[in-house]
């Protein structure tokens, strides 16, 4: 992608919109390379392999999403409903419930502590990365708040001598506070802490971000995804890696039927995360993609002086 990056940079947009058919791309890698905020965000190794759904899903139903290592399934929790019978709140998806765990696993890794405080932090930095606060958004925003807070996480990891399981909740307390009080002044959700389980792997396997790469893409789950996974893939490899159009299908496109649907789908989508990860090396290929060994999107000794 490091074309579009310097025709942007040594000629300006408008070149650079001239060069391409989609402006997305454009639009996506100009607003991040004017963005000066240096801020750093971190998220939890697992996540970046396998990821929430893009789409809601019936209150009742889990997900299930696989890749190489790991398998990870999301069951919906219950609250206490009315006439003794328990309520389904239904599994966290999309750009907004990304964002959300994306807050609390940054804050944790900052603070060093499983609580997390939300309410006008969040807002604040919810407003920061783009999304509107107030009105539906407010409410898509509490809605997947509760959704994190009740959801069962388990990751399923492969390995020589078998697959290791971990049932385990994101969030073990919550303070839900009464959404009929006073609701543009509070998230709803105003206090989580991170299990145990949780915080323990994501302080071992936290994989660090750009916030000013989450700003430009932040509407967009799979382009999310997508950023993630080649943040923590990438930097990693020894040497060019194929990765399936077979396998890609099976980590991020699980909705789709057509084959040629989603190689399109992926390909648009993938364009807009490397517009946001300018030294990412990776080729599409008829086969699939390569993956070829790159730098991190946020240098070593930048995460060491956080």
């Amino acid at each position: 992608m490091g074309t579009l990056h310097d025709i942007i940079e040594m000629k300006g947009k408008q070149a650079a919109l001239l060069s391409e058919m989609d402006r997305r791309p454009v639009d996506v890698a100009a607003s991040y390379m004017a963005d000066e905020d240096s801020g750093i965000g971190f998220i939890y190794s697992g996540l970046c392999q396998a990821a929430l759904p893009h789409k809601k899903l019936a209150s009742t139903t889990a997900w299930q999403i696989t890749s190489d290592h790991i398998t990870l399934v999301v069951d919906p929790g219950s609250k206490p409903g009315p006439n003794n019978t328990p309520e389904p709140v239904g599994v966290p998806y999309g750009s907004r419930a990304r964002l959300i765990m994306l807050y609390l696993q940054s804050e944790a890794i900052r603070t060093k502590s499983r609580q997390v405080h939300l309410g006008r932090s969040m807002r604040d930095w919810l407003k920061k990365m783009g999304v509107p606060i107030g009105g539906k958004s407010m409410l898509m925003i509490r809605d997947q708040a509760e959704r994190i807070s009740w959801c069962r996480l388990s990751f399923n990891f492969s390995a020589s001598r078998g697959t290791q399981v971990r049932h385990r909740t994101i969030v073990d307390d919550a303070l839900f506070l009464d959404a009929s009080d006073g609701m543009q002044a509070s998230l709803f959700l105003e206090t989580a802490k991170l299990s145990e389980f949780f915080f323990e792997e994501l302080q071992r396997h936290s994989v660090p971000l750009e916030d000013a790469a989450i700003r430009a893409i932040s509407n967009n789950s799979i382009a999310l995804d997508l950023y993630a996974w080649l943040a923590f893939r990438l930097h990693a490899l020894k040497a060019p890696t194929p990765v399936s159009w077979s396998a890609l299908k099976g980590q991020f496109g699980s909705g789709f039927k057509s084959m040629h649907h989603f190689e399109a789908y992926f390909t648009e989508n993938l364009r807009l995360a490397l517009a946001v990860y300018r030294d990412a090396r990776v080729d599409v290929t008829p086969r699939g993609v390569t993956l070829i060994p790159s730098r991190p999107p946020v240098a070593p000794k930048m995460v060491a002086l956080r």
